[in-house]
C-alpha cells in the first residue's frame, strides 16, 4: 500500500483548502472543486459541505479515484470512505483548524456532510 510521505502530509495540513477532481467513468478528470481537508495522524479526510448531492462527491462515488492539489502536492488518490467511528476526531480536525469561519464549520460538522467523510489514499 502506498502512503503519503512526510513532506506531503505537511503539505496537505498546511494548505487551507484542497482541489479535488473525481475520475470518470472513461478515465477523464472532472472538474477541479475547492473543499476543505484535514489531517487525522497519517491520514487525509474530506466532506462534501454540501452532503452527499455534491456534484463532486457523486463524482468519485463512480470510480473512487481523484487526484487532488494542496499547496505543492498533486497526488492521484484513492477515495475510501471513512470509517464512522472516526467521525468525532475527524469533527475535531475540522474544528481546530477551521473555527475561524463558524457559519462554514457548523455545516462541515452537520449531520449530512458527516455521511459524506472519506479518507484519501495516495496512489502510485
Amino acid at each position: 500500500m502506498t502512503t503519503w510521505t512526510r513532506t506531503e502530509l505537511a503539505g496537505i495540513g498546511e494548505a487551507e483548502e484542497l482541489e479535488i477532481a473525481s475520475v470518470g467513468e472513461d478515465g477523464s478528470l472532472g472538474g477541479w472543486r475547492t473543499i476543505w481537508v484535514v489531517r487525522d495522524g497519517d491520514d487525509v479526510y474530506v466532506r462534501s459541505v454540501y452532503g452527499p448531492e455534491s456534484r463532486w462527491y457523486r463524482g468519485t462515488r463512480i470510480r473512487h479515484q481523484g487526484r487532488i492539489r494542496a499547496g505543492r502536492v498533486q497526488r492521484d488518490v484513492t477515495v475510501v470512505d471513512a470509517d464512522p467511528r472516526l467521525n468525532d476526531r475527524i469533527d475535531a480536525a475540522y474544528h481546530a483548524k477551521y473555527e475561524a469561519y463558524p457559519a462554514s464549520l457548523e455545516t462541515i460538522l452537520g449531520e449530512a456532510a458527516r455521511s459524506t467523510t472519506m479518507r484519501l489514499d495516495p496512489r502510485d
